[in-house]
C-alpha cells in the first residue's frame, strides 16, 4: 500500500491523537507546515517528514521489497531464448554481455 507523505503524517497524528497545532507545537513547526503536508501542498524531506512522526510518537520506517517480474515485457523473451539452439543461445549471452559493456561505458 502506497501512503502519501500527507497521509503517513495524518494517519500518525491521528493515531497520536494529536490535533495540527498540538503536533506542530511538539516538533517545533507551525501548524500551517503540518496542513500544508496533510493537504499535499507541500512534499517534506524523508528527514521532516521522520521528525514530524516521531513527535506523534511513531517511527518512520521504509524497506525495499523485490517485486515479482510477472508481467515484465521480459517475459516473452524466455520462451523466444529456450526455443534457440545452444549456439544460438550463447550468440544471445553475448550480445547481452556487449550492451551490458556499453552501457557501463556511459
Amino acid at each position: 500500500m502506497d501512503l502519501s507523505p500527507g497521509e503517513i503524517l495524518r494517519s500518525a497524528r491521528n493515531g497520536a491523537g494529536l490535533s495540527q497545532r498540538a503536533l506542530a507545537k511538539r516538533a517545533a513547526t507551525s501548524q500551517s507546515v503540518v496542513a500544508r503536508i496533510e493537504l499535499g501542498e507541500t512534499s517534506p524531506t524523508w528527514e521532516t517528514l521522520s521528525r514530524l512522526v516521531a513527535a506523534a510518537g511513531f517511527d518512520l520506517e521504509s524497506r525495499i521489497a523485490h517485486r515479482p517480474v510477472s508481467g515484465s515485457h521480459m517475459l516473452a523473451d524466455v520462451a523466444r531464448i529456450r526455443a534457440l539452439s545452444p549456439e544460438a543461445r550463447l550468440a544471445e549471452v553475448a550480445n547481452a554481455s556487449r550492451f551490458i559493456t556499453a552501457a557501463r561505458r556511459v
